[in-house]
């Protein structure tokens, strides 16, 4: 729920920061629920790694990808959902990577972080290069085609998770890219169905939060069923410094950055407000910004400056208060952009408060459980079979479920 809401809210920013913000949302409630000293103390650098993870698919566009779903012939229709399910399951194949790696990261066993930033860089850029430059197979013309480079990225991150024995980091990977692929292409259908039956709904906001809901499952589940080892409960305070810069400061000014700008205020709060719209636009502007100050202030010196010694770890009310921070300020955030402060208009804004409340009420009743289940290719090849059949089915459904739409959009024009 965590995850589903953030993404949800994603919607409202868009793009690699909104992403980002929403992945380190989800991060941080599975730490909180994992309850695990080793992992309090990797709070910041969990936060960034799972944060980075989803954000870099926050790069790709799929827009067009979303209106092959509403054509009305099975090829295309399918072809969509797929093409979806490949962009859903990028942004929680690396969100959920990343994340795992953090996590498995001990003096021990030290990930070579510099070698996977370069490999998933190069990956990117090669992969991109053959796939898009040289072959032409293009996923979303006449959009980027970004996802390509994305791609790249996560098969260098598969390598490298199996070259270095990160099997738990590779499950919580596929099993993320799993539910986001999956929530992506099942929320696709979701907004097909809700806008058929023509129930006045932001059903797009319907379809991000099943891709995050179901990423968010799927990173848990990855998560809670691997197998880790115990690290350090403690880790130098010097290396917390520059992920919660990111974190709590760069992400979060990125994304007022780019959505807080006057234009998209001006017209938001015009339609909303009778007169002053641009005096209110520009209060909120400058509230959007004084809260992500306040924000890296607080958290600077209640889990930085306020830490005398050397080596720092962190309490569970520690984390509980950074993840109630840190999610409220994205929900504000939502209503700030959105005008939903003054207005009612926007009625899945309040749903997310609704979300937020049973998320904060539900996480003292929770108990961690972990299992070790060990990865079986054969189980997983066959269980991809049948999320293919699965989709193949929510196609042939969607197309009898309405007419011809403005919206539709065709892949193949001979079909």
């Amino acid at each position: 729920m965590s995850l589903g809401t953030a993404w949800a809210i994603r919607g409202q920013f868009g793009h690699e920061q909104g992403a980002a913000w929403a992945g380190a949302i989800g991060s941080i409630c599975i730490l909180l629920v994992a309850n695990r000293a080793d992992w309090y103390a990797k709070l910041f650098k969990a936060t960034l790694g799972g944060a980075i993870g989803w954000g870099l698919g926050g790069i790709m566009s799929y827009g067009i990808l979303v209106g092959y779903g509403h054509g009305t012939d099975f090829v295309n229709v399918y072809y969509g959902l797929l093409m979806l399910f490949v962009v859903g399951g990028l942004y929680g194949f690396m969100g959920g990577g990343l994340f795992g790696l953090v996590l498995s990261d001990s003096k021990k066993n030290p990930v070579k972080w510099a070698l996977l930033v370069i490999g998933m860089t190069a990956g990117g850029i090669i992969t991109y290069f053959f796939l898009i430059m040289q072959w032409e197979w293009l996923m979303t013309p006449p959009r980027t085609e970004i996802w390509a480079a994305c791609l790249g990225m996560a098969f260098f991150l598969t390598w490298f998770l199996i070259k270095y024995g990160n099997k738990s980091a590779l499950r919580v990977a596929v099993f993320s890219g799993l539910g986001g692929g999956f929530g992506f292409a099942l929320g696709n259908f979701f907004q097909v169905l809700g806008n058929a039956s023509e129930i006045h709904f932001n059903f797009w906001n319907v379809m991000e939060y099943t891709l995050g809901f179901l990423g968010g499952i799927g990173m848990a589940y990855g998560t809670f069923t691997s197998e880790w080892e115990t690290t350090e409960p403690v880790q130098k305070k010097t290396s917390n410094f520059v992920p919660i810069l990111l974190a709590v400061m760069f992400i979060p000014f990125v994304v007022w950055d780019q959505s807080f700008t006057m234009e998209n205020l001006e017209r938001n709060y015009a339609n909303l407000l009778d007169s002053g719209s641009d005096a209110f636009a520009q209060i909120v502007q400058y509230v959007a910004l004084a809260i992500i100050v306040a924000q890296t202030i607080f958290v600077l010196i209640k889990y930085h400056y306020r830490k005398s010694n050397e080596l720092v770890s962190y309490s569970e009310s520690d984390v509980k208060v950074f993840f109630i921070s840190h999610f409220g300020i994205y929900l504000l955030f939502s209503w700030l952009i959105t005008g939903a402060i003054v207005s009612t208009y926007r009625i899945e804004q309040y749903l997310y408060i609704v979300n937020y409340i049973i998320v904060l009420l539900m996480l003292p009743r929770l108990k961690p459980v972990f299992v070790t289940n060990h990865i079986d290719g054969r189980k997983w090849a066959r269980n991809f079979g049948f999320v293919l059949l699965i989709m193949a089915f929510l196609a042939i459904v969607a197309i009898n479920s309405h007419g011809p739409r403005e919206k539709e959009q065709k892949r193949f024009e001979n079909f």
